[in-house]
Parts: C-alpha cells; sequence; structure tokens
C-alpha cells in the first residue's frame, strides 16, 4: 500500500457552545461567519470565553485528510508548523495518538487555532488564527521529510507562498512521488487561478475540488468541469454536495451518487472524501471504487459536529471500505 505525506495548516478547532448570541455580538462577530482573525481578536476571544466548556480536535484541511487516512490503516506523515504552546503540544501529540508521524517545525507564533462558537440554534461562527501554521517557507522543507512516501497531498491554501508550493512539489518529483493537491476554497482558486492551473498542469496528479472551487479553475460546472479539470492532470474529483460527485481519468468518467444520510454538520465532508478516495488509491483500486469509498467516508463524517468521528465509527466504516 502507498504511503501519503500531507502538508498544510496545523490547526486545532476549539468548539464552544454558547447560552446566547450576546458574546457574538459584543465580540462583533456577525453570525454564521467564517473569518480569519489576527492575534489580538484571538486574544480576545480566548478571554471572553475561558469559562465555557471547550472540545478541542486537531484540524485544518491537509491534516484531517492524513488523520482520516491514518484511521483507515494508511502509514501517513504531515508536514507543517506550530507554536511552543499548549494548542502546539495537543497537535503533536493527538496527531501522534491518531497514527499520524509529523515532521512539525517550532515558529515563535502562537499556534494556529480556530475557535467554533455553536449558537443555540446550532449555527457556528467560525473565526481562525493562522499563527505559526502560516509561518512554514520553502527553506523549512528537505528531502529527509519526504522519504519513504509515495504520494504528497497539499492543501490549497499553502497557495499564498508560490515558494513553498514549488518547493514541495519539485522535492516530491525528485523523490518519485506522485502529488495531490485539494483547491481548498473557491477563493483561494480565483487569487491564485494562473498559478494553480500552471502548476496542477505541471506537477499534480490527482485534484479535488467542490463545485465553486471547480466553477472558479474552469469556469464551467459538474462533468463539463471534471473533465476540464482532468486536462490538467490525471484524475480529477468535482464534489457537488448533495448530488454526489464526478470522477475523471482519461476517457473514463463516473458520477458517484451521495450518501443518503442525515446530514448535521458538512465540516470536513470534503477533507474525509479525500482520505477515502487516497484510501482506495493507495490500495490500487479503480477510480469508481476509490471515489465510492470518499462518499462513504464524506457521508459518515457530516452526521457528526466537526471533522472528527468516534472509534465505534471507524470502526463501522472500515468493515465496509475493507470488502472493496
Amino acid at each position: 500500500m502507498k504511503k501519503i505525506l500531507g502538508m498544510g495548516n496545523a490547526l486545532v478547532d476549539i468548539l464552544m457552545r454558547l447560552k446566547s448570541d450576546d458574546l457574538l455580538q459584543r465580540l462583533e462577530l456577525p453570525k454564521g461567519s467564517m473569518q480569519l482573525i489576527d492575534e489580538d481578536k484571538m486574544r480576545a476571544i480566548q478571554e471572553a470565553t475561558i469559562l465555557l466548556d471547550q472540545h478541542v480536535a486537531t484540524g485544518g484541511s491537509a491534516s484531517n485528510t492524513i488523520s482520516g487516512l491514518a484511521r483507515l490503516g494508511v502509514d501517513v506523515g504531515f508536514i507543517g508548523k506550530v507554536g511552543s504552546d499548549s494548542i502546539g503540544d495537543f497537535f503533536k501529540v493527538d496527531s501522534f495518538e491518531n497514527g499520524v508521524l509529523t515532521y512539525l517545525l517550532g515558529s515563535q507564533l502562537p499556534s494556529g487555532r480556530c475557535h467554533v462558537l455553536i449558537s443555540p440554534d446550532s449555527e457556528r461562527t467560525m473565526c481562525t488564527y493562522l499563527g505559526a501554521a502560516s509561518d512554514l517557507r520553502a527553506a523549512d522543507l528537505s528531502a529527509d521529510m519526504l522519504r519513504d512516501f509515495n504520494l504528497l497531498h497539499i492543501e490549497g491554501y499553502m497557495v499564498e507562498s508560490h515558494e513553498l508550493m514549488l518547493r514541495a512539489a519539485e522535492l516530491a518529483h525528485g523523490a518519485g512521488m506522485q502529488v495531490s493537491l485539494d483547491l481548498a476554497s473557491y477563493n483561494v482558486v480565483e487569487a491564485h487561478k494562473d498559478f494553480l492551473r500552471d502548476y496542477a498542469k505541471r506537477y499534480v496528479d490527482i485534484v479535488f475540488a467542490n463545485e465553486d472551487e471547480a466553477y472558479a479553475f474552469t469556469g464551467k460546472h459538474d462533468e463539463e468541469a471534471a473533465r476540464e479539470i482532468a486536462q490538467f492532470c490525471s484524475i480529477a474529483i468535482v464534489k457537488v454536495g448533495k448530488r454526489g460527485s464526478f470522477a475523471v481519468s482519461g476517457d473514463a468518467l463516473f458520477r458517484i451518487p451521495a450518501a443518503k444520510v442525515n446530514c448535521i454538520d458538512t465540516t470536513g465532508a470534503g477533507d474525509l472524501y479525500a482520505a477515502g478516495f487516497l484510501y482506495g488509491y493507495a490500495r490500487g483500486l479503480s477510480l469508481d471504487k476509490c471515489a465510492k469509498i470518499g462518499t462513504i467516508c464524506a457521508g459518515h463524517v457530516i452526521t457528526f459536529v466537526g471533522a472528527k468521528m468516534d472509534d465505534r465509527t471507524w470502526k463501522s466504516i472500515n468493515a465496509i471500505v475493507g470488502n472493496f
């Protein structure tokens, strides 16, 4: 089975349930928004929520995918950056306990975290402080980190540093590795479209995109978008929410229906789809089977709040996908 290495923002999700929306108004946080915040705002949120019960879990797109792969039995690693604080320590320990070999470099900045404030009506307001996670640089990468892995999975948020992205891909190719890329966010694609199209053409074997990201990349929808993305790489995946997904490689195209489940929270659905797909790919399974396993993993995670699932659910998933 192939071994997979991830590179992305090392974040910790901090989930808190609010008794009312008064705190959101006091902190001037638009309810239901998702925004990047600076250190001052992060400290203000910490002080205002210090008495609330908090649930913490490792987060970040590539980290979620790699953690999912580990739970599926794949040998995995992760490259990221954390600060010298309790948040960074938690990321290290939790990753280790999940079976992830980490290459976590240190930063003078506080560790990255995402405060998830859950209103009484279950709507979530998310505030992300990137901190140390955004401090990862091209010079931090070395060939030794990639040794013994077969595929490098990169989250699209890393594109804020073109130099980092190029260095990672060049090291991967130099090590004989394949590269997969999750486009991460439509606004990221819009801001870096020319670079990403060239990058995919030169370096990437597998591209994952949701429908908004695919449209930003191609100006097309659904099957047409998937077919165009496949002109830039070997395999293109376009996820279209409750309508399922398209998987294209060469002349082969599969449309996989979404899982019929009671959706509670879509957080992590794309990350776990990628985990399931790459698990099938690591096993050498066919394109349609890889996409079906991705759908199974995504279908399970959306029945939870957040991007993490319990042991019982993973046991069930492993029992299902082991028969593919």
